[in-house]
């Protein structure tokens, strides 16, 4: 016995959901099927439980891909202005943090209850959790039939709402590379992003030590260079810059950490020369830094003249303290893996997929929408609104 449905959506998640309740305003009937117990769980761990939903600077360059174009169609037609005002609509209360981050005040189960009040509204929608896909196959009829170990199902559109490969406790798989695979799909690499550095090395008993310890910094490498707060951890480098620089960093690369990018540290330093000849340097960082950073920088880069004044230093050395100062290099062993990270890299390859209606050029019915593609945002809430405006742009048409 076969359950029919218009479409049917693969993961209940910040896309699948959004897809269903604007699917169903069309009259369309949907099934949603999540594999884990219960919905919405990644929406309800982000941003630290209080959801940054959306930003207030959503431009395309913010996101990653390797058909960079991809993007502009559904942002465009789905704006974060338009997201805001579906929160609005609810009442939900939400501050603007850096960077144009907008967050909840109360928490993300606001997001997850508006976006399910969505669905409820508009009718149609149908949600099975403990519901694991084992089949998706096309039929002589082009319907799809969708299987899981209690039912099966078909409809006329499926739409791959599975996410990537992180944070697999919270229902993280490669399930939607595998489906896109099977029908055809080019699919790109996978890593994670938006995640953890960790270190092997001496810098790795640095980072221990000063473990909990943050600052603003500047973290470049030759693709891209970010100035945000930079957390030091047991495992090594964490914080909104070693996130955003993952994104942009392959295994075995070294980067360069500007430790003071708001200061011109040699100008500083000659002019502290001819003023206090007698200062240490370390005693004029520790009123940019907290000395417990300054102490490790001191060990790290001038331990022979830690007890030199200033005076006594030569203008070429003190350049070259500064230029370890302004882009001290680090070589990273790995990242934390998919077990921390934000998103996924990679994915499905968005040549192969509508940029006006997110369906497979492959296989007419099958939608892609959210992190299963080869779009990744940048840290900031820039991830949602893919997934708001992927989805809606596949509405309009599954």
């Amino acid at each position: 016995m076969s359950f029919q449905y218009d479409v049917i959506v693969l993961g209940a998640g910040a896309s699948g959901l959004m897809l269903a309740s604007h699917a169903a305003k069309r009259g369309r009937s949907v099934l949603i099927l999540e594999k884990a117990n219960k919905v919405g769980k990644k929406i309800l761990m982000s941003g630290g439980g209080k959801c940054n939903f959306t930003n207030l600077y959503v431009e395309p360059e913010h996101f990653i891909s390797h058909n960079p174009h991809f993007v502009i169609s559904a942002l465009s037609r789905y704006t974060n202005w338009d997201f805001i005002g579906l929160v609005c609509d609810y009442g939900i209360a939400y501050e603007e943090r850096k960077h144009g981050q907008l967050f909840t005040l109360k928490g993300a189960k606001e997001i997850l209850n508006m976006l399910l009040s969505e669905c409820e509204k508009a009718g149609g929608v149908e949600i099975q959790t403990d519901s694991e896909v084992k089949a998706v196959t096309k039929q002589e009829n082009g319907r799809f039939q969708v299987r899981t170990p209690h039912a099966s199902y078909t409809a006329e559109s499926v739409v791959v709402a599975s996410g990537g490969l992180s944070i697999p406790t919270l229902g993280g798989s490669g399930f939607g590379y595998e489906l896109a695979k099977q029908f055809g799909h080019h699919v790109y690499p996978t890593r994670a992003g938006l995640v953890p550095f960790t270190f092997s090395d001496q810098f790795k008993e640095v980072t221990t030590r000063l473990s909990g310890n943050a600052l603003d910094v500047t973290l470049s490498n030759t693709q891209n260079s970010f100035n945000e707060a930079l957390l030091f951890t047991h495992r090594g480098l964490s914080g909104p810059s070693a996130l955003q620089l993952s994104n942009y960093w392959n295994s075995g690369e070294a980067f360069q950490i500007d430790f003071f990018p708001s200061h011109e540290l040699l100008a500083y330093f000659k002019a502290k020369k001819q003023q206090q000849p007698k200062v240490l340097l370390r005693t004029l960082l520790s009123e940019l830094a907290a000395k417990s950073i300054v102490l490790e920088l001191q060990q790290l880069i001038w331990p022979a003249h830690a007890e030199t004044a200033i005076g006594q230093l030569s203008d070429a050395l003190l350049e070259e303290i500064c230029k370890q100062l302004h882009a001290f290099a680090v070589k990273p062993s790995g990242t934390e893996g998919y077990r921390t990270a934000e998103v996924t890299l990679g994915g499905v390859d968005t040549t192969e997929v509508s940029s006006k209606t997110m369906q497979s050029k492959r296989e007419p019915g099958l939608f892609f929408v959210g992190e299963v593609l080869d779009v990744t945002g940048h840290l900031g809430g820039y991830n949602f609104q893919w997934a708001w405006a992927s989805a809606v742009a596949a509405a309009e048409f599954v």
